[in-house]
């Protein structure tokens, strides 16, 4: 199974979408399921609940910093992934993207893990 279909999975089995993202890439992560739940569970609804980052892009942020450490340029490629997630997602944060204000959801949370994911790969490649 493929790391964007395992988050997916992830979130579809309880987790947020932060927690569904670290996991998926918990071998990368080195760290227990336990630990990455509980570095994700404060990213549930966004970073604060809904005001700000959408959980799954802050969670794939995680990932590539821990994956590029010692290569240089995290910055630049965090600011690509950033963009890669709002041209698929059309935002990123939380709140915009269920469409607290305007009542027209933008992406789901499935598809934002998704796109997230799949952001991540391109990255990583």
């Amino acid at each position: 199974m493929d790391r964007k279909t395992t988050a997916v999975d992830l979130k579809r089995q309880g987790c947020n979408c932060c927690q569904a993202v670290l996991l998926a890439y918990a071998d990368i992560m080195q760290m227990d399921s336990e630990e990455l739940m509980a570095l994700g569970a404060s990213f549930g609804a966004g970073m604060g609940c809904m005001k700000a980052t959408c959980g799954a892009l802050v969670g794939a942020g995680m990932v590539l910093g821990i994956a590029n450490a010692g290569k240089g340029r995290t910055g630049m490629k965090a600011k690509a992934l950033l963009n890669d997630f709002e041209e698929k997602c059309g935002a990123a944060i939380c709140g915009e993207l269920k469409g607290i204000k305007t009542g027209k959801v933008l992406c789901p949370c499935d598809q934002c893990v998704a796109n997230a994911v799949e952001a991540l790969e391109k990255l990583r490649q």
